[in-house]
């Protein structure tokens, strides 16, 4: 496949005669309150939640899913990291374009966000594009990596962790990871803030990688908080999962058989609904 260069570039009142022990009673229990308070119940839908996955192309499916306590509409893929007619590959956006623009350049069959930038556009994490370094390690991130070799897994690393890219065909940098060996990470459950997400998990065996898009900032979708993102990778199927550049950035794009390219999720930027952002850098898959 030739990859173009666009990839380069809330006090009861206390009385003195018992102060001390209402004092101690109110902080056992004030504890106890905010302590749960500060974490929001999970959502039966989506623990209960059993994908359909349906056929896109060769090695990737797709699914719709809608949540409606929160609600939530998001987009899933499926991609069979064992199917020979299937490549990932990570670039850097030229000129900062949108994930239309880098699928439609790059003859992609599908391709999401994925690396956070500032606000001069600039990277804010690792791209690695054919073995090859297009954008630096950010100190504080986590990674998607996929390795060399015919029977090489993909993994989510420290981007500190990586040294070299001897070892690596591809990566490309997000936040931070959000579903580790199966478990939701610390960080994620008193992270309350919801936004459109993008994220990205692996399957236990590595056979299978799930990219995830769920709309926010609008009546029909609310956004997910970083604990609702990592159990609904969970529930598709992935083992670990990482965090992706979200909010306006979020935006899954397939390209259909008559050669129409399109966002299946719905972007929003600059509050309008439909509107793709440019963005730094993205993963495609390429279908052979």
């Amino acid at each position: 496949m030739n990859i173009k260069k666009s990839l380069k570039n809330f006090y009861p009142r206390i009385s003195p005669a018992n102060a001390d022990f209402k004092f101690v009673l109110f902080g056992v229990f004030a504890v106890i309150f905010f302590s749960c308070a500060s974490i929001a119940p999970v959502s039966s839908e989506i623990e209960n939640l059993v994908p359909n996955w349906r056929r896109h192309a060769a090695g990737i499916e797709y699914y719709q899913g809608r949540i409606e306590s929160p609600r939530l509409e998001f987009w899933a893929l499926r991609i069979d990291l064992e199917s020979p007619q299937i490549e990932i590959v990570c670039g850097s956006n030229a000129a900062n374009a949108t994930v239309s623009g880098f699928v439609r350049e790059n003859n992609f069959t599908a391709g999401m966000n994925a690396v956070p930038f500032d606000t001069a556009g600039r990277n804010l994490g690792i791209v690695i594009s054919g073995g090859e370094m297009l954008s630096p390690v950010h100190p504080h991130y986590d990674a998607l990596v996929f390795y060399r070799g015919r029977n090489a897994k993909a993994a989510i690393v420290k981007q500190t962790s990586i040294e070299s890219t001897e070892n690596i065909l591809n990566a490309i940098g997000g936040f931070y990871q959000i579903l580790a060996d199966g478990e939701i990470t610390q960080r994620t459950l008193n992270s309350e803030p919801r936004h459109p997400r993008s994220a990205a998990g692996i399957s236990e065996n590595g056979k299978y990688l799930y990219l995830l898009t769920i709309d926010g900032r609008r009546a029909g979708s609310v956004g997910s908080t970083e604990k609702e993102t990592a159990l609904i990778l969970q529930s598709l199927g992935s083992w670990n999962g990482i965090n992706f550049d979200g909010g306006g950035s979020s935006a899954l794009v397939l390209r259909y058989p008559d050669g129409s390219i399109k966002a299946i999720n719905t972007p929003i930027h600059g509050g309008r609904p439909g509107l793709e952002r440019a963005v730094a850098g993205c993963i495609g898959i390429y279908s052979k």
